[in-house]
């Protein structure tokens, strides 16, 4: 049996942004990644719905490129992205008894140096997969999987696009970052892929201020953003409601002054996106950990993050159950459960895996401030502070609300700001 290295390729996502180690469905079904045997990289499924997670390798005639980009389908197959020469190729993998089969896609060709083509996160769907294609003026959204006649051009967006969230369940708004020809600030628009590419702002904080979209939830309407509106020439994490005139929120406890990335949100929080958990990826000269923030609560639990973990790769339950994929050790595909800090104590987190299962020291629960209330949380801020940001949901709508202040912009400083990962066992709260 050959001895394969539980690694994953590391590449850079959008905006220099950390990749995670691995894209799993929209429904939490399936997950992939490349995987390291020996000097090769090869495709992994991991199967995620069952009474325990496990992997099927599928590699093909040759070892792939540690560029290429995998990304699971609702069904099983991985769609595998590989780039040769200024040509993009898409195939389907799928495990065929002890082989694995492979079914072409066609390709994209990509003539004008300088030009990027980069999957888009998986669709709501689970059956059709999209990438971005930025060019020096334009940018397109391209169905590369699940169409009728292979790779199609679905969306053509004047500007350089980056990031894609999507802000539906059917896959059909689709939220970009673009930047302007003349080099202008960038601002998020939305994509309808039904209605011919139809463009329309999302984001529009400030005239001057650069504003990304990092994550949205559809159930809530919960908007995680990055922005420098509140710190001209300093990107900040904020929060906002999709749909929503109420100011956009900058708390000052997601300033840790060391590279932050939500990766997650807890899904099923119809009415109370102020309640909804937020994993964040936070990286540090020892490595990444994980950190947990509630709009409500205004702090940040970082938690050490299971031995082996694919860093920036997780997904919540509706119970608010964190699940993060790890392989390290004699487990080659395990995920770990974390019942984060909350309003109640969480019974021990535990970690399942191939191998079986297994507890995971438990962090003791720090002391949490008292929730409080949507209004009380959105409440206007003091007269003197600098301008209030808003969020334009739709080209037709007024924005509204008050110009008072940048929340959360004139808050002391949160503690905890050390630069190394928490050791497994303990936990720190960055207090607002």
């Amino acid at each position: 049996m050959t001895a394969c290295a539980f690694t994953s390729a590391t590449t850079t996502g959008p905006e220099g942004a950390p990749a995670p180690g691995c894209v799993i469905t929209a429904d939490g079904s399936y997950a992939a990644r490349l995987a390291l045997d020996g000097a090769s990289w090869y495709p992994e499924r991991w199967t995620l719905d069952g009474p325990e997670p496990y992997a099927v390798a599928l590699p093909v005639n040759q070892p792939e490129e540690p560029g290429t980009e995998v990304q699971p389908l609702a069904d099983g197959r991985v769609l595998v992205h590989r780039v040769a020469a200024g040509r993009h190729t898409f195939s389907l993998l799928y495990p065929t008894g002890p082989g694995t089969g492979e079914r072409l896609l066609g390709a994209v060709e990509c003539a004008t140096q300088g030009t990027r083509l980069r999957l888009l996160p998986p669709a709501p769907t689970g059956d059709r997969a999209f990438a971005l294609e930025v060019d020096q003026g334009a940018s397109a959204v391209w169905l590369v999987a699940g169409g009728a006649r292979g790779p199609e051009r679905v969306a053509q967006v004047p500007g350089r696009c980056s990031g894609g969230v999507w802000l539906d369940r059917t896959g059909r708004l689709l939220a970009v970052d673009r930047t302007p020809q003349d080099r202008g600030p960038t601002k998020t628009v939305v994509v309808d892929l039904e209605r011919g590419g139809e463009v329309s702002p999302l984001l529009q904080i400030a005239d001057g201020s650069n504003d990304r979209l990092l994550l949205a939830d559809p159930d809530s309407g919960l908007l995680l953003i990055r922005s420098d509106a509140p710190s001209p020439g300093r990107e900040r994490l904020g929060w906002g409601v999709l749909g929503s005139t109420l100011p956009v929120r900058f708390p000052e406890c997601l300033r840790l002054d060391r590279p932050v990335t939500p990766f997650a949100i807890q899904p099923g929080q119809a009415l109370t996106p102020e309640s909804c958990a937020v994993a964040l990826r936070i990286d540090g000269p020892a490595g990444s950990w994980v950190g947990v923030w509630r709009p409500v609560n205004r702090r940040v639990h970082q938690l050490a993050a299971p031995t082996g973990w694919l860093a920036g790769a997780g997904l919540w339950t509706r119970d608010g159950v964190l699940r993060l994929p790890y392989a390290a050790g004699a487990v080659r595909c395990g995920v770990a459960r974390l019942e984060v800090p909350g309003a109640a104590v969480a019974a021990p987190a535990r970690e399942t895996g191939e191998t079986g299962e297994r507890p995971v020291p438990r962090p003791p629960e720090p002391s949490v401030a008292r929730p409080v209330t949507l209004q009380q949380a959105l409440s206007p801020r003091r007269a003197d502070a600098a301008p209030t940001p808003l969020v334009w949901i739709r080209k037709r709508q007024a924005p509204a609300g008050s110009r008072d202040g940048f929340p959360g912009h004139a808050q002391g400083q949160g503690g905890s700001r050390g630069t190394t990962p928490p050791a497994p066992g303990t936990a720190v709260v960055a207090a607002r």
